[in-house]
């Protein structure tokens, strides 16, 4: 044993099982990945009846039950995302959360999809702290603390923080274009509306002292794939921010999806993750000062100009959305859903492989497919890649993803090592 940190799968009886496809929760560092929990009653292994506040309940419950298994507490959780199949049950599904979280509240995304795996309602997801670490027979910075942090510069919400610290990363909610000082939408149009969200992460950065170039991710809705272009326009004038950024050309990570509908009926939402170089309490100073972030880009994979095939911060790697390109010919593989599946693993495999790591070090997978019918084909594909079942995972069907491809993944990767200084 290396004594570094170790990718570390957790899976209980009592919330529904990967089948082998994925691990409940994954593990990693300071860190657990839990994977997208639909509202299947364990027991029965089919959805829970009801409606959406049955299946928001059940959801939540599997969360509480693989969070308890794993011998730490909801309170533990710095972020959940939502899924819904219907924007109007938003307020319903809040509701239960709220009675999760009666006091403290994580970071919070969400969105409505076009569908999700059984035809299910609602869909929720956890990251959580992971205070001990992953080292082995090592506890590694015990007692780590979470940071919250809410700013009136940004808007508040009282079902979730505007930012949670923990350790060396930041999770931020997701920023709808809302003009802080009305509590409304932006006035204007998608470039407008991109502009407010991004000035409202850049707000809420900018409260805990973190510089804007410390987002090492970036994930975009947007209510049209259309707009994708008039989004890029105004994201280029905030990424590269700093002449240090400007100078070395770099980008965040990134992934860009349509989806069905978003909260206020907004055209487009941005989601980050953000890097934290001094770390949380009790890291000591040589533990956490000149952590520094490690963008990196292969020939042997798709390349952008708005975004980083892989950046590592401390123990993540954090992977840019691969669609099915060949990187020799720049084009969508001919095929169907199972070529384009196998397009879009061989693209993480190879930037995971380019940075001297292997798919095992995988941590949580992220599949958005056009067609939710075509996720046994998918399945079918990701298992030769994945036979272990190993990381943690999310499907959701979008209603389209750029290049008109039928599905696109990303994933966040364990980086053992740590980037300097090591710890």
């Amino acid at each position: 044993m290396s004594g570094l940190n170790e990718v570390l799968a957790i899976n209980t009886e009592n919330a529904p099982s990967g089948n082998g496809l994925y691990s409940q929760a994954v593990a990693f560092s300071h860190y657990n990945h839990l994977s997208a929990q639909l509202p299947v009653d364990p027991k029965t292994g089919k959805l829970v009846a009801g409606g959406v506040e049955a299946q928001a309940k059940q959801s939540l419950q599997n969360i509480k039950a693989i969070v308890e298994s794993n011998g730490h507490v909801l309170s533990d959780v710095v972020r959940l995302t939502v899924f819904v199949t219907n924007i109007k049950d938003v307020d319903a599904v809040e509701d239960v959360c709220k009675s999760f979280y009666p006091t403290y509240v994580p970071t919070q995304t969400v969105v409505a999809v076009d569908a999700l795996p059984l035809d299910a309602l609602v869909q929720i997801e956890a990251v959580v702290t992971h205070g001990e670490g992953t080292i082995p027979n090592a506890p590694q910075s015990g007692d780590l603390i979470k940071l919250t942090n809410n700013t009136a510069n940004a808007p508040t919400n009282s079902v979730s923080t505007q930012t949670v610290a923990f350790s060396h990363y930041n999770n931020v909610s997701a920023q709808l274009p809302i003009d802080p000082k009305t509590g409304r939408l932006v006035i204007g149009g998608i470039k407008e509306q991109a502009r407010q969200g991004l000035t409202n992460i850049k707000s809420i950065l900018e409260s805990i002292d973190v510089p804007f170039d410390d987002i090492v991710k970036v994930n975009v809705y947007l209510k049209d794939i259309a707009d994708l272009e008039a989004v890029n326009e105004v994201y280029s004038t905030y990424f590269p921010d700093s002449a240090i950024a400007r100078t070395v050309g770099y980008v965040p990570a990134r992934t860009a999806v349509e989806v069905a509908a978003l909260p206020l009926d907004a055209l487009v939402q941005f989601e980050v993750v953000v890097s934290f170089g001094d770390g949380t309490p009790p890291q000591a100073i040589e533990d956490r000062h000149g952590i520094v972030i490690w963008a990196n880009n292969t020939d042997n994979a798709p390349k952008s100009a708005l975004s980083t095939q892989t950046v590592a911060f401390s123990h993540y790697n954090n992977l840019s959305a691969q669609l099915p390109i060949d990187a020799k010919t720049g084009s969508i593989v001919s095929g169907g859903v199972k070529e384009q599946t196998e397009q879009c693993l061989t693209n993480i495999k190879a930037i995971v492989e380019s940075i001297d790591h292997v798919l095992e070090d995988i941590v949580k997978v992220n599949i958005f497919v056009k067609n939710i019918a075509d996720l046994d084909a998918v399945n079918e594909v990701y298992k030769t890649f994945f036979p272990d079942g190993i990381p943690a995972r999310r499907v959701v069907g979008v209603s389209a993803l750029p290049e008109d491809a039928l599905i696109q993944i990303d994933a966040v990767v364990g980086n053992a090592e740590g980037t300097p200084p090591q710890a």
